[in-house]
């Protein structure tokens, strides 16, 4: 039997007697706590497996927002029964003994290059909570059903490399695109900095890069508007900073006022122009457009490896809009028709681009939702679902990661019979960002300041080190 008895709280009952005794040494509960986490923290590093190598620069997330169903994917199960199975085959792939679905033909050919983890799982079955889970390794504070986005949250990962490495080049931190995931009122959380405040927000890119014309226009001088010009403006705002800095709202000595720091920010980047650059598409040659695929999905690829070209380190790609793979209904003709054709084009060819550029060696790509899809199809877990199907399932699901350093050709992890559960190590939200952080060269345990200047650990989780393997 253990020793002690631990309270759902956290604290060993002779803990707990401690903070009795402390009284006497001028201790009180904050510290003793403070003193433990500290010794945890310790613990931690010691009992931490070898550290993954830091050789990413950028990491691009393509996100199926919705939920893509793994068992119809990268975790197929032809030997379940029927109802859970599914319509498609398996295939086999460029790795002996790994299969994936038939309908992504293309990233079979390329398996060598690609790491499968198979037990990811989280608790939360609603699109938001579960959105903020992935795209910040954390749950969101004070989680409820459709608990929309607010400065309340943990920051993006973007945002959180924003805070601890800025910059004043005129690169963002990290670029969204095509798609805002927002639907009438619900704003889904993990797309901005939470509690870091808006200083570190990601930019987010609301237009479809195959359109005729697209362009970001915010990032060009209006025409007649020349540098000189434009210089000659900003020295006389600077001139005309005090007299603003009066007559606004008090602030503390060492803290910077935010309007001036958004002129700077947007100054240096109106003078870099490589951003701009970056999203004229036109410039790339039409049989490289071909091969992502001229549609939403590859357009947004090809615009992604550009910005990490330039040095974005964070770029989310949002495969579609808000539960775009959320397939209650024809899930099989949905991924099908609709979903898994583009997306396997579109993956595949940013994979042979990045690496015939000499990229993929320092670009961490990451493919995943917030979950995957119940295994008996036409079952409900809360939600109305056709008898063709499936509904959200967090208990397990899969992530495809490629580059910087993942050995490929592997299966990491492995589901139940029927991928219900997780049959091996379950990893977690915490766990996936920590990847991200370490693969940046960025330490988990680093900490950051929330509104309340109470230092919050950037990720509770450790990294899946067998990625890296």
């Amino acid at each position: 039997m253990p020793s002690s008895h631990r309270h759902s709280i956290g604290i060993l009952r002779r803990e707990f007697l401690q903070v009795g005794f402390s009284g006497l040494l001028g201790l009180g509960l904050p510290e003793v706590l403070g003193l433990r986490a500290r010794a945890e923290a310790a613990d931690r590093a010691r009992a931490r497996p070898t550290p993954i190598p830091p050789r990413a620069k950028s990491i691009i997330i393509v996100f199926l927002t919705g939920g893509l169903s793994h068992l119809d994917s990268f975790d197929m199960k032809p030997e379940a029964p029927e109802g859970i199975r599914g319509e498609f085959k398996p295939i086999k792939t460029s790795v002996p003994g790994i299969h994936y679905c038939e309908h992504l033909p293309m990233l079979a050919e390329r398996a060598d290059r690609l790491a499968i983890v198979r037990s990811l799982a989280h608790g939360y079955t609603n699109h938001l909570n579960a959105t903020h889970e992935l795209l910040t390794g954390h749950s969101q504070p004070g989680a409820f059903f459709d608990k929309i986005a607010s400065r309340d949250d943990y920051p993006c990962y973007a945002a959180a490399v924003d805070a601890i490495r800025p910059r004043n080049d005129g690169i963002p931190s990290g670029v969204n695109l095509p798609t805002f995931l927002m639907e009438g009122p619900l704003t889904w959380p993990g797309q901005h900095a939470g509690f870091l405040g808006p200083r570190h927000d990601p930019w987010q890119v609301k237009q479809d890069p195959n359109r005729p014309g697209f362009g970001f226009e915010g990032l060009t001088l209006p025409q007649g508007l020349t540098l000189e010009r434009l210089d000659r403006r900003k020295s006389l705002l600077d001139q005309l900073g005090p007299q603003i800095d009066r007559h606004g709202p008090p602030r503390a000595k060492d803290q910077k006022d935010p309007f001036a720091d958004q002129i700077d920010r947007a100054y240096s980047l109106l003078l870099s122009g490589r951003v701009a650059r970056a999203f004229d598409l036109s410039q790339e040659d039409p049989k490289l457009r071909d091969h992502y695929g001229r549609h939403m999905y590859g357009q947004s690829l090809l615009l992604a490896r550009r910005l990490v070209e330039v040095g974005v380190p964070i770029v989310q790609v949002n495969m579609g809009r808000v539960q775009t793979w959320d397939t209650h209904s024809a899930n099989f003709k949905s991924l099908r028709d609709r979903l898994l054709p583009p997306t396997d084009r579109g993956v595949s060819a940013l994979i042979d681009d990045l690496a015939a550029r000499g990229l993929l060696d320092e670009t961490l790509v990451i493919m995943t939702g917030e979950f995957g899809r119940t295994p008996r199809i036409g079952k409900s877990t809360g939600n109305v679902n056709s008898r063709d199907g499936r509904d959200h399932w967090a208990a397990c699901f899969s992530a495809m990661f490629a580059g910087a350093g993942v050995r490929g050709g592997q299966l990491i992890g492995q589901s139940d019979k029927m991928g219900a559960y997780p049959a091996s190590r379950p990893y977690h939200p915490g766990d996936f960002a920590a990847t991200i952080y370490r693969a940046l060269g960025i330490d988990p345990d680093t900490e950051l300041r929330d509104r309340l200047d109470r230092p919050i650990r950037l990720c509770m989780g450790e990294p899946i080190t067998p990625l890296f393997a």
